[in-house]
């Protein structure tokens, strides 16, 4: 027994799934072995939060030396986390249309001997 109030999905053609496989499944294009990028990615991450901990910290101890108007700058700025405002961001993937003609320009040179181009015929 189906919900009355639930819409069906309208099926899709093989030709229409792989359409939309281009547009939205993504590949990683950095340039870096594939799978470096799964201790590379947590790794920036943790030094960032480090680094920002780190910052606040050493401000906190400072807090009791400044006068009271520099001691609430620095208390709005820790409160407000200023300090990972433009850090480090994991650059997008790219789309797997991309992808697949970045490969396909890359196949294309590999393909030919060292001493033709590819407007030459080939015997």
């Amino acid at each position: 027994m189906h919900n009355q109030g639930m819409s069906r999905k309208k099926p899709r053609s093989p030709q229409e799934k792989k359409a939309l496989s281009y547009l939205n499944d993504r590949r990683n294009t950095y340039g870096e072995n594939d799978k470096a990028s799964r201790k590379a990615i947590p790794a920036r991450k943790a030094g960032e939060n480090r680094k920002v901990r780190r910052k606040a910290r050493q401000s906190v101890g400072v807090i009791d030396l400044v006068d009271e108007v520099t001691a609430d700058v620095v208390e709005s700025s820790l409160r407000h986390d200023l300090e990972r405002v433009g850090g480090w961001k994991k650059s997008p993937d790219a789309p797997l249309s991309e992808f697949i003609e970045l490969q396909a320009r890359h196949r294309s040179w590999r393909v030919l001997p060292p001493n033709r181009t590819s407007s030459q015929e080939r015997h």
